[in-house]
């Protein structure tokens, strides 16, 4: 870890929250932990702060490193840094693990209070908008009355665009990137497939596999690997695999089973992950990204949903992502104008599909430069 323009050593934080949390599926968790990380420095007038609201399978530690031995950084740190499009000499970032997460935060993995077990799959259903009430609740623990902007990407993105309806008043900009108002067809039918590889496992046992000192490892890599592939473009793996083969012969008259690397890579992808997430909030993530419908209390009508929003907009999409097209942004975009809102939108040419908006990409890199720059320039 010698990166000049890394936060650097960042060490995770815990609030506790007493007060009950109505959630949308009628449930109440009557007290709850976040696990958070912030970057940067709030000013004086607290007015600089941002939200990094985190993907399907992300967490609280976006940027810089947990110690001095780490050599893999925070999942968004290409974007947050001393100098970086999220200017942390400019801005205080900060970044959780949602509600409902298995990194710290209360979910499935914890320990619930009124019964002292684990929660494991009686851990209740949460939806985007309890995501939002939790984190308008850690806001307010750490004194920001109002976001300069919340930032998101995939899940994170539909996050950003339900603070801006459900919180109009409490944030000044909001960035929406590869996402979309709700789930496609398409979408809930991959996340299915993933559900049922996991829930398949024999190891699963309803969801009580920690109990039974197991894990459903097999069906949890499955369905990383069937996700991963819809994160990429065939042109991204293509490039990165082709045919190669790792092991193995396809020659005449060779008798050997062959690996091709794409194989070999998912595989490992799949390994890695299955041993550090939990299959419980795997289930319960997806479930609330088929859940997400920003104009479901609108009468199905997003103009009107985004009417009542206060905040400035940007939205981009990438060229090549295929699961949260550009399409489905710029059915976003032509809904804020059509409600009269301000906003920008940026198609950005990436041949890495829908997981372009987690790499460098330059171009990519200057719109959010110049995005954030505008921001800093109106409000500080």
């Amino acid at each position: 870890m010698s990166e000049p323009n890394s936060v650097g050593i960042v060490s995770p934080q815990t609030a506790h929250f007493d007060a009950p949390l109505a959630l949308a599926c009628g449930k109440t968790l009557n007290e709850f932990d976040l696990v958070y990380e912030t970057y940067g420095e709030l000013n004086a007038q607290r007015t600089n702060a941002i939200l990094i609201c985190h993907a399907l399978s992300g967490h609280h530690h976006a940027a810089g490193y947990h110690s001095e031995s780490e050599t893999k950084p925070g999942w968004w740190d290409t974007c947050i840094g001393p100098g970086k499009p999220i200017d942390t000499n400019v801005y205080f970032v900060v970044s959780l693990n949602n509600l409902g997460g298995c990194h710290g935060s209360t979910g499935p993995t914890s320990i619930n209070s009124e019964t002292g077990k684990l929660w494991g799959p009686d851990f209740p259903q949460v939806r985007v908008s309890d995501w939002v009430n939790s984190q308008a609740a850690l806001a307010d623990h750490l004194g920001i009355d109002i976001w300069a902007a919340v930032i998101g990407g995939s899940l994170g993105g539909m996050q950003a665009m339900q603070w801006s309806v459900q919180y109009p008043e409490r944030l000044r900009y909001c960035l929406i990137i590869a996402s979309a108002m709700d789930l496609s067809a398409q979408n809930i039918a991959f996340n299915e497939i993933a559900r049922q590889a996991i829930q398949s496992d024999p190891n699963f046992c309803a969801g009580h596999y920690r109990e039974r000192e197991t894990n459903p490892s097999q069906g949890l890599a499955l369905a990383r690997m069937v996700g991963h592939v819809t994160y990429l473009s065939d042109d991204a793996m293509a490039n990165k695999f082709g045919r190669d083969i790792r092991s193995g012969s396809i020659e005449h008259n060779i008798d050997q089973e062959v690996e091709f690397q794409v194989e070999s890579y998912l595989r490992y992808q799949g390994s890695q992950f299955s041993t550090a997430f939990d299959a419980n909030t795997y289930i319960l993530m997806t479930r609330a990204l088929d859940y997400f419908d920003i104009a479901a209390d609108f009468n199905g009508d997003p103009v009107k949903a985004f009417a009542t929003t206060k905040a400035q907009f940007l939205v981009v999409s990438f060229s090549t992502d295929w699961r949260f097209s550009p399409r489905r942004s710029r059915e976003i975009t032509n809904a804020l104008i059509a409600a009269n809102r301000p906003v920008s939108y940026a198609e950005i040419e990436a041949a890495e599909g829908h997981d372009a908006f987690l790499m460098p990409i330059p171009r990519y890199l200057d719109v959010l430069r110049a995005y954030l720059g505008r921001i800093a320039e109106d409000l500080l």
